[in-house]
């Protein structure tokens, strides 16, 4: 005679979402600790006049108030950044994207390649890397020695002021790893019946790729492109470590302020107010991008922009 199996009862149910949350416990109090309060603590500390040491005296938007209207490098700071993202966002999107093309090919071993283009991606925010960059573009460093051997004169790459922040770009443009993987799993999804029709229409090779590639992958540049202008708006490595603002605070991007304000003026509260209105930039661009992707991002099943 079979026996038969009751139901789990409540307890068993409750037990069941105790025994989950227990599981997740390590995640939940991280989040907590780490992320959800020094956001909220930031917010706070943004109307106060905090120093780290001593009392806290609240101050309303005098924070605020004095960034926006008698800051000078507020606004320097700002453009400055807003210059490294529109250069440093669309070369590494470009390179990323070019570089997936090539190893999208089928060719012995090309996961090795795959795995030594990554590599970059791995190493390229750490300060050992930046400062390599550092040693690679001084004045008689790696880049100007080869430049030598051409007969050209030493170029100024981290000394002068009009080529310094492209140079510290060209570190973000390195670390394209990321962006690559996600654009090669798009290109990998494209359908192969599109190009064989397009071929036998005789479509060529820019035309399938202007025609055929851009628009089956738009809503990965899209996502690649929001995540990399949220990371260059805070690149702070590669300008601290490389430059420091220099030369005449002509790499001196917005993070390297609110580092400055906290941790060399320790005006904690004034840099909290830096962050959040970065915040606020940030979030302005992200739903600029998405609002103006109505125009170019497509999705396969119907071909209907976002």
């Amino acid at each position: 005679m079979k026996k038969r199996i009751k139901p789990a009862g409540a307890a068993g149910r409750k037990w069941s979402r105790y025994e989950g949350l227990a599981y997740i416990s390590p995640w939940i109090v991280g989040f907590l600790l780490f992320q959800l309060y020094p956001f909220l603590a930031s917010l706070y500390y943004s109307f106060t006049d905090y120093a780290m040491v001593g009392s806290m005296k609240w101050v309303g938007l005098d924070n605020f108030i004095t960034i926006l209207t008698k800051d000078r490098d507020f606004w320097s700071t700002i453009k400055i950044t807003l210059i490294y993202v529109f250069i440093a966002v669309p070369l590494k999107l470009l390179f990323a994207l070019f570089i997936a093309m090539l190893l999208n090919c089928k060719v012995k071993g090309i996961g090795i390649f795959r795995t030594t283009y990554y590599l970059p991606s791995i190493l390229g925010g750490s300060v050992a890397i930046s400062v390599l960059w550092r040693f690679l573009f001084m004045r008689d460093g790696t880049v100007n020695t080869m430049l030598s051997w051409f007969g050209i004169k030493p170029v100024g790459w981290l000394s002068d002021p009009k080529i310094a922040l492209f140079t510290l770009s060209l570190l973000a443009v390195w670390q394209f790893g990321s962006s690559m993987v996600i654009f090669l799993s798009a290109l990998k999804n494209v359908p192969a019946e599109l190009y064989e029709s397009a071929r036998v229409d005789g479509a060529s090779s820019p035309r399938c790729f202007l025609s055929i590639t851009i628009p089956m992958i738009t809503p990965t540049i899209l996502f690649n492109m929001i995540m990399q202008v949220i990371s260059a708006f805070q690149e702070f490595t590669g300008a601290f470590v490389i430059t420091n603002g220099g030369p005449m605070k002509s790499t001196y991007l917005y993070i390297l302020k609110v580092y400055d304000e906290a941790f060399k003026f320790f005006k904690m509260g004034y840099a909290c107010a830096l962050s959040w209105i970065l915040f606020l930039f940030i979030v302005v661009f992200t739903v600029i991008i998405f609002k103006t992707s109505d125009a170019w991002v497509f999705y396969s099943d119907g071909g209907e922009a976002i």
